[in-house]
């Protein structure tokens, strides 16, 4: 197996990247700045260098992979919606059919209200949705794909190292979620691609 990794440098995408390098899976990875990689990963993974907003870059770092997994942020724009139908494309030009990204829990069914997703409805406690909004766009241009598809949707998302021990839920985030760490949602997010569960969902993870 070999693993595509946009976003690496991330504070996500770099323990995930970890995970598959101590699991000797074999690891490309679309980076903009190498430098920002920790611990030995440089010597673990391989590395290209680019940019996801251009589609030459993703479809190198993706040649000859297996799964795809995205853990890019809207870094403040709209680099995921920008991303996401280059990301698609890619993909179906290098014959990948699973995708396993990171959300947010704004993009999971309100429990209050279903018929709305949680940062629609008044569940959400932010009162800017933009980010939420970026991500509600990806999501859509995902469900339109006909890729495998999963979306890890973590509620407030502090710095820390995996536990293995959260709670999972499918479309909702689990009653009374309110925190994850960055490193069990790595956990889970790796865990992912070894077992069939969850295909063309959202999933939220809390403690």
């Amino acid at each position: 197996m070999k693993l595509c990794i946009l976003g690496a440098t991330g504070r996500v995408g770099s323990k995930v990247a970890e995970l598959a390098a101590t699991d000797e899976i074999a690891v490309r990875a679309l980076v903009r700045n190498p430098a920002k990689l920790t611990g030995n990963l440089l010597e673990k993974i391989h590395i290209v260098e680019g940019n996801a907003l251009i589609q030459e870059h993703i479809e190198k770092a993706m040649a000859g992979c297996d799964i795809v997994i995205s853990t890019l942020s809207t870094d403040g724009e709209s680099v995921l919606s920008e991303s996401m139908p280059l990301v698609i494309e890619a993909m179906k030009k290098e014959g990948i059919s699973r995708i396993i990204t990171i959300g947010t829990a704004g993009i999971l069914q309100s429990r209050t209200e279903p018929h709305l997703l949680r940062y629609q409805s008044s569940e959400s406690k932010r009162k800017l949705t933009r980010a939420a909004e970026d991500h509600h766009k990806a999501f859509h241009e995902l469900q339109e794909s006909g890729l495998n598809w999963t979306i890890v949707c973590p509620t407030y998302l502090p710095d820390g190292e995996a536990t293995g021990t959260y709670r999972v839920e499918k479309d909702f985030l689990p009653e009374d979620g309110n925190r994850i760490s960055t490193g069990d949602t790595a956990h889970f997010t790796y865990s992912l691609i070894k077992m069939p569960d969850f295909f063309q969902s959202r999933v939220g993870i809390a403690y």
